[in-house]
C-alpha cells in the first residue's frame, strides 16, 4: 500500500482528478480521506506595531561586530 498526500482543487462539476501514470492500466483499490482546507486569513500588523516604526528617539542604534563563529558540522 502506498500513501500520497496532496492538496487538490475540485472542479465546478464536483470532479476531483488524480493522475497516476505509473499505474496506467492497473486496477487499484482507492481509499479517499478528505478534509476541507480552511481559508487562511491575511495577517496584518497591528496599528500599535506600525506606529512604533521610526519612533526611536535615542542614540542611533549600531550593530556590534559579531566576531568569528566556530565552524559547524556539515549536515548530511
Amino acid at each position: 500500500m502506498q500513501t500520497i498526500q496532496t492538496t487538490a482543487q475540485v472542479d465546478e462539476k464536483g470532479i476531483l482528478q488524480i493522475q497516476l501514470p505509473e499505474h496506467s492500466g492497473e486496477k487499484l483499490d482507492i481509499l479517499l480521506v478528505y478534509q476541507i482546507v480552511q481559508k487562511t486569513q491575511k495577517r496584518q500588523w497591528s496599528q500599535r506595531f506600525l506606529s512604533a516604526f521610526g519612533a526611536w528617539q535615542g542614540e542611533p542604534l549600531e550593530r556590534e561586530p559579531q566576531g568569528e563563529q566556530p565552524e559547524r558540522n556539515e549536515i548530511l
